[in-house]
């Protein structure tokens, strides 16, 4: 079943997770779930413990059902954009299933606030959160401060693609006070490098889905003349869970580097 958290029991004895999308695997590390998440996906690479000793049920994109049949859940935590829908939908006919959809901040933190509710940890949910709001309002006097900047975030390669509106990561490229030149695409776009060296100022280059590396952002370099290219680290700018605390700051560090 769907879980409408609208309609959902608040605490309920959920004592089986398995989670298969890897920011909120962290979520539930950070509010303590060490013994109720019995399954996880290739791709949960935080906390590292988790990683090498919990079951894997394969990646986010290609769940093994069977894999989570053997752990016998009471609840999985899925998400819109990151699984694949007939999956869930299969999932669901047998369990209980939250599947979350987050495209901004405040969407993060809802979503916080309803995975505290439904695992009985509404207390650290509410205390991750309000914390996850204090660091970005901070982080929103200091950008204030700056002028903004034509910015590409690019996710992939051959064919390049850039991460457009309705995407979490436009949301906290805002927060950074860049202007996402890709705005006015929808989710993510094939892009070509004459329109990088036509609109922007400044590209980042993610290390995930796509492992950027110096020499891609070399290979920019040479293709845009004039324009900042920058690695930058994919998770702080995608994964909407307890990584969040960390994000703050990692963007806060970013915008001084672009200052100086």
């Amino acid at each position: 079943m769907i879980i409408d958290m609208h309609k959902a029991i608040p605490g309920k004895n959920y004592s089986r997770i398995v989670s298969i999308v890897p920011s909120l695997t962290e979520l539930l590390y950070d509010l303590g779930l060490q013994e109720e998440v019995v399954g996880i996906t290739r791709f949960c690479i935080h906390p590292r413990n988790w990683h090498k000793n919990k079951a894997r049920v394969g990646g986010t994109k290609n769940v093994k059902i069977a894999a989570i049949q053997q752990l016998e859940p009471d609840l999985i935590i899925a998400n819109k954009e990151e699984n694949v829908r007939e999956q869930v939908e299969e999932l669901a006919k047998i369990y209980d299933v939250l599947v979350t959809d987050v495209s901004d901040l405040a969407g993060a933190t809802q979503v916080i606030f309803d995975i505290g509710s439904l695992v009985g940890k509404s207390t650290g949910a509410a205390q991750i959160a309000a914390k996850i709001d204090m660091k970005f309002n901070l982080l929103r006097d200091f950008k204030s401060l700056k002028g903004k900047r034509k910015a590409a975030y690019l996710v992939w390669k051959d064919p390049f693609m850039a991460a457009g509106n309705h995407t979490f990561i436009n949301d906290m490229l805002q927060y950074c006070g860049l202007e996402n030149v890709f705005s006015y695409h929808d989710r993510y776009p094939e892009i070509n490098m004459e329109e990088l060296r036509r609109d922007c100022a400044l590209v980042l280059l993610s290390s995930e889905p796509y492992p950027f590396r110096e020499k891609h952002r070399n290979e920019i370099i040479d293709a845009v003349p004039g324009v900042k290219v920058m690695l930058v680290d994919g998770e702080m700018f995608s994964w909407y869970g307890s990584r969040l605390l960390k994000a703050a700051d990692y963007f806060n560090d970013l915008l001084l580097e672009l200052a100086g």
